[in-house]
């Protein structure tokens, strides 16, 4: 799914589902993935432009599977650093 055609969509709620069912999924199969957090962007009108979604993954790859099942684009994966001093 292009990001362009994700922004389209306009219920969170629909597309945490869809994540929901393809971490279930992925389970189910022993794959590693769990859900941590996710956050919902908005503009000043309260449209909804984007989301943060937080896993714990065995590798990247499994966050792209998770993606490409859920429907969901992961134009950016990164590595969650260490907390810092005093956090």
């Amino acid at each position: 799914m292009d990001l362009d055609d994700w922004r389209r969509l306009s219920d969170p709620s629909r597309t945490g589902e869809s994540s929901a069912e393809a971490v279930k999924s992925l389970r189910e199969g022993d794959v590693g993935i769990w859900w941590v957090d996710s956050e919902v962007l908005t503009n000043d009108d309260g449209a909804v432009t984007g989301t943060f979604r937080y896993y714990q993954a065995e590798d990247e790859a499994t966050i792209h599977e998770h993606a490409e099942r859920a429907g969901l684009p992961a134009t950016r994966v990164d590595r969650r650093g260490e907390p810092l001093d005093g956090e």
